[in-house]
């Protein structure tokens, strides 16, 4: 599944299409990502599990989450500060990333830092999708040792820090550095 991002009155519109093109164009070909990176989600297998983007457009960073052969219900999704992910349990990838040294959970009156999400909510036949703007700077982000996106087992409480109470890591992605 591709995305497009279109600029209208201020806001960041994201469609979704089936195509096999070039980064991210707008539905109307008028707006490209500034700069895009990808990750390719495994489980501690090596299995392939989908995919994650993070785009930058008009200067609002978002991530574009693609995942299948998960199990059905919500999982907690985050954005960790390593870009890393050792088998089995993924905890090469560090912490949540967190700029602003803030709490975990859009719930918890002391949070919500930059690497918190919504739960990704996979169906019953174990597909799921979810797009999210990341705050932040994508530089900031994409550090020397990049960045991993990973899912959890259960869903996130939405509070409970460090990551919501939502159990094992069970798919991981390296957004790796861009090439200097």
């Amino acid at each position: 599944m591709r995305y497009g991002f279109l600029i209208a009155g201020g806001c960041l519109i994201v469609a979704a299409r089936t195509l096999a093109a070039d980064p991210l164009p707008s539905p109307d070909g008028s707006l490209k990502p500034e700069q895009q990176i990808a990750a390719k989600m495994q489980d501690a297998t090596g299995a392939d599990k989908g995919t994650a983007t993070i785009a930058v457009a008009g200067g609002i960073m978002r991530l574009l989450v693609d995942v299948r052969d998960l199990p059905p219900g919500p999982h907690g999704i985050h954005i960790h500060t390593v870009g890393r992910c050792d088998a089995p349990g993924f905890e090469t990838a560090g912490g949540h990333w967190n700029p602003s040294g803030r709490m975990h959970g859009m719930n918890n009156p002391q949070g919500k830092h930059a690497g918190d999400f919504k739960n990704l909510i996979v169906g019953k036949d174990g597909k799921g999708s979810m797009s999210a703007d990341v705050p932040g700077d994508f530089t900031a982000l994409m550090d020397q040792d990049g960045a991993a996106i990973v899912i959890h087992a259960g869903a996130d409480d939405y509070k409970s820090d460090p990551s919501g109470n939502s159990g094992a890591r069970i798919a991981c992605g390296v957004f790796a550095p861009p090439a200097k």
